[in-house]
């Protein structure tokens, strides 16, 4: 485990050891798997050992064929039950939505899967809203296992139990969920209002923290009454500072009864120890996303919960490729993605670049590349936010980093690729905005750096600098949505073509109306802003740019994995 900040190196070892054994574990049940399914036939029951493992799965984000892959995640399960142990699956969302097998079925397929994998209990994460509340909601019932939350409430009263209590092996283990409360302005503001605008749904979203905290104390409560031997917490609150007062720490720090907290929402991998309201510890474990890892915690017989923690799969080639992983779900998974290919095989352009989300120099301490699209300029923010420019006739085209989810490769680029890469599905319009909404726009999608926020603004017929030594002005109401700005600001020579922003002209503004008319990301400069027209789904935008206006061909012009040098950020180094 680490601390809050740091992790030792025996934790290390110990991650790798235990992906050693797990990995023996599936090499010598796969092809006795593979066996049994091919002669019609079951690996025999084995004879419990009065062990529990709780596998938990995050942010899948529809990488079904990522990492372990859905089929390396049902060979594990089914190692552990065939040695005895007695498993429960959850998943802590953010499952059904992230990729083509998600956005063209609307989740469906994605819930299919997860019924066949026989899930146990699962929560919405922010991103099970994109499709909508009622498509949502419909899914909900189409699960096979259930949905809980504490803090997802419409008109007062939770949408989901607040917990599960599941029996085994002669205990009572409960799951409380907790759902992020910046959903609200994560996914689409509208989804949770009423037809008048008023906010009907909520996640317990007040600036204090207060009423998050009030609602899982009363969830961990009501589950330990109803005899609970062990409670875990299954969050989609994550490690980010712009999730305070509502992130994990928040939440630890200001309860007690978790006895291990199953983390979601920021994809990362930290293992962490920390001291709960009483002080006493509270393990959080995380495992990424698209089933780099999956997430374990060992309830024995005899001595309780010890040990928590992720096996990793940090190869580029998946599990059940790597490893021949045949089972029952693997199969599902390769009928689902045969029936994708021949719409999303499709080739739309090819490309001399690579357009990237990420730094290309700078690594994460794992090796993996660090993410910039949300800080700062890149040349895939070039290329969308120039496709809604030049497809609408726009002045001004402007895109959220935080829409953009993988880079786009050098090479031939299909439908899948783009889908991949803009997988909400937004619809793109033109407002006409005055140069100060512009302006507070571009301020409040800069307010967060240098850290990572998902409304920092990709522009296209616009530069602009930002100065991150000057402290961020924005203000925000309790739903995090921007109220406000006071003081100096960090944004400034903001330039349209070669002709400085006038504050008190009107221009023609294209994106997606999640950013210019939902409040999405909290965006709210763009309110009563005039719609002047409608548009395609994003990614048809995307798609038809590249086929018609660049003809096929992604050249020099977006080489710059920086970008264009529209955006300049200031920092103590000038």
């Amino acid at each position: 485990m680490k601390s809050e900040k740091n992790r030792t190196g025996s934790r290390t070892i110990r991650l790798l050891t235990s992906l050693l054994a797990v990995m023996a574990l599936v090499l010598s049940l796969a092809g006795t798997a593979f066996a049994s399914e091919q002669a019609g036939t079951e690996t025999p029951a084995a004879e419990k050992n009065g062990d529990i493992m709780i596998l938990y799965t995050s942010d899948i984000h529809c990488g079904i064929d990522r990492g372990f892959g859905l089929a390396g995640l049902q060979q594990v399960r089914d190692t552990l039950e065939a040695q005895g142990y007695t498993t429960i699956l959850v998943d802590d969302g953010d499952a059904i939505q992230g990729e083509a097998i998600g956005t063209i079925s609307k989740g469906e397929d994605m819930v299919e899967l997860m019924n066949d994998l026989h899930y146990d209990a699962a929560i919405p994460g922010n991103h099970e809203f994109d499709y909508g509340m009622d498509r949502f909601l419909e899914l909900a019932e189409k699960a096979e296992y259930p949905y809980i939350s504490c803090n997802f409430t419409k008109e007062g009263k939770t949408v989901f139990p607040s917990y599960l209590i599941k029996e085994a092996c002669g205990k009572k283990i409960a799951f409380v969920g907790v759902t992020t409360p910046k959903t609200i302005t994560n996914s689409t503001p509208s989804y949770f209002q009423n037809e008048k605008g008023e906010y009907i749904y909520s996640f317990q979203e007040d600036e204090t923290g207060e009423a998050l905290y009030t609602a899982v104390q009363k969830a961990v409560d009501d589950a330990r009454a109803a005899g609970a031997d062990y409670v875990y917490a299954m969050g989609h609150l994550g490690n980010e500072e712009v999730c305070h007062p509502w992130n994990y720490a928040d939440v630890i720090s200001h309860t007690n009864g978790i006895d291990v907290f199953l983390d979601g929402h920021s994809h990362d991998l930290d293992q962490v120890v920390m001291k709960n309201k009483d002080g006493k510890e509270v393990v959080r474990s995380a495992c990424g996303t698209k089933l780099q890892a999956i997430g374990y915690s060992h309830i024995s017989a005899e001595d309780g919960i010890v040990d928590t923690n992720i096996w990793s799969w940090p190869n580029t080639v998946s599990a059940p490729e790597l490893l021949g992983i045949r089972n029952r779900v693997g199969d599902r998974v390769s009928e689902e993605i045969a029936e994708l290919q021949q719409e999303l095989g499709q080739e739309i352009a090819e490309s001399a670049v690579l357009l990237t989300i990420d730094d290309p120099v700078e690594k994460n301490s794992d090796g993996s590349p660090v993410r910039v699209v949300r800080r700062a300029e890149t040349n895939l923010g070039d290329l969308a936010a120039d496709a809604v420019r030049v497809r609408t006739g726009a002045q001004i085209g402007i895109v959220n980093g935080g829409g953009i989810r993988q880079n786009l490769p050098a090479g031939k680029i299909t439908n899948g690729d783009v889908l991949t890469t803009l997988p909400f599905q937004n619809k793109t319009c033109v407002i006409e905005a005055t140069g100060q909404q512009i302006l507070d726009a571009l301020e409040w999608g800069a307010h967060a750096l240098p850290d990572e926020f998902g409304g920092f603004l990709h522009v296209s017929g616009l530069t602009y600098e930002i100065d991150t030594r000057i402290s961020s002005g924005c203000k925000t109401d309790s739903a995090k949505l921007l109220t406000g700005i006071e003081g100096e600001r960090r944004v400034r020579n903001v330039r349209v073509g070669d002709e400085q922003l006038d504050p008190q002209k009107t221009y023609t503004v294209a994106g997606s109306e999640y950013v210019l008319l939902e409040k999405g990301d909290g965006q709210t400069a763009f309110a009563n802003a005039k719609k002047i027209q409608g548009g395609l789904l994003d990614s048809q935008v995307l798609i038809d740019y590249l086929r018609e206006d660049l003809e096929g061909k992604i050249g020099e012009a977006y080489a710059d994995p920086y970008g264009q040098g529209r955006i300049r950020i200031i920092d103590d180094r000038d």
